[in-house]
């Protein structure tokens, strides 16, 4: 990816851990273990930085009679995604790896697919980001177990807290596409 002109590379000799790579770490994991570890919160890194992305861009286009509740709800819940990325990202630097980041990282770890960037109705797009959140909430629930067989209590718990705000966000989301809720764009006005 040499020619690649929107990559800044550093002269080398400021490198400091290569991507990718596992080193021994604070926390006395094993280091096979680690590597386990950070391969999995890379791919819980790479789904949260896509749903953030994704998310924002709902919140910044909603329309609608409900758009100001909707817009908030998106806004806050993108402030959680960002909180959960951060925790996931320091305890993957706590384990001996290099948090994912850039769009070729992501692409690698990435279980959600990237949508197109038009602008959609906001009930389809608020469909699309309870889809995005099922899939890390599963994800998150198989790496809490990995965590768990592997014998570190620490990425457990951090799992299940952030899986718990996961989970209550796609709970509102659920209930932001209730039958009853969101007016449909195409539904006759009624005076």
């Amino acid at each position: 990816m040499a020619g690649t002109p929107h990559l800044r590379r550093p002269d080398a000799s400021h490198v400091r851990q290569q991507w990718d790579t596992v080193v021994d770490n604070a926390l006395h994991l094993d280091r096979a273990a680690a590597e386990q570890l950070v391969d999995a919160l890379d791919d819980d890194l790479s789904g949260l930085y896509i749903l953030f992305n994704q998310v924002r861009k709902h919140g910044w286009i909603a329309e609608g009679a409900e758009f100001e509740q909707v817009a908030a709800f998106l806004r806050d819940a993108a402030d959680r995604l960002a909180a959960v990325t951060d925790a996931l990202a320091v305890r993957v630097h706590a384990l001996g790896g290099v948090p994912v980041c850039g769009p070729m990282g992501i692409r690698q770890h990435a279980p959600l697919r990237i949508e197109a960037a038009h602008g959609y109705d906001v009930r389809s797009s608020l469909d699309r980001d309870l889809d995005g959140y099922a899939t890390l909430v599963v994800q998150f629930r198989e790496h809490v177990a990995l965590a768990n067989r592997l014998g570190d209590a620490g990425t457990t718990k951090l799992l299940r807290r952030q899986l718990r705000t996961l989970e209550a966000d796609a709970d509102a989301l659920a209930k932001l596409l209730a039958n009853d809720t969101l007016v449909d764009a195409d539904a006759p006005d009624v005076d």
